[in-house]
């Protein structure tokens, strides 16, 4: 299943819980996503995951889609895993969101543990990176690339 989300122009904004901000800060920050229909959830990207993903994949070789998914270990039971794979791997049993037709893949498997995550990029010096902001995690690392159901 395809499903096209729209371009980043008419964005929507993400925010955090104040509740979740380090002390003494009094604005949650606010991640641009590039959006999707309220019915189509799946996997999201902001706009900065978005252009990272796709920097990274201008210096493969090919045209690369990016497989999302889960699998067990890390330190609170399964951890997050990405890569880019020749659209051709892509089976029935995966979900394809179109990001402006970059393709981001997930097996239906990953999608139950995953749906609705969040995919962000900071190039910050400390703690910058990828960061998953999963719904469905009610634990998770403290380096953030494992979680819990």
């Amino acid at each position: 299943m395809t499903q096209t989300i729209p371009s980043a122009e008419s964005a929507d904004t993400v925010t955090g819980d104040v509740a979740d901000l380090p002390s003494g800060a009094t604005e949650a920050p606010q991640v641009s996503a590039v959006p999707a229909a309220e019915s189509e959830r799946g996997i999201l990207m902001s706009e900065a995951a978005l252009a990272h993903v796709k920097a990274l994949r201008d210096k493969q070789e090919g045209d690369l889609c990016l497989r999302v998914g889960v699998r067990q270990g890390g330190c609170s039971g399964m951890s997050y895993m990405m890569d880019f794979e020749d659209p051709s791997n892509i089976g029935e049993h995966d979900e394809v969101y179109d990001y402006d037709g970059f393709k981001v893949v997930c097996d239906r498997k990953s999608l139950l543990y995953l749906y609705g995550l969040m995919l962000d990029y900071s190039d910050a010096l400390i703690g910058g990176g990828f960061q998953f902001t999963n719904p469905n995690a009610n634990q998770t690392c403290g380096c953030g690339k494992s979680f819990g159901t």
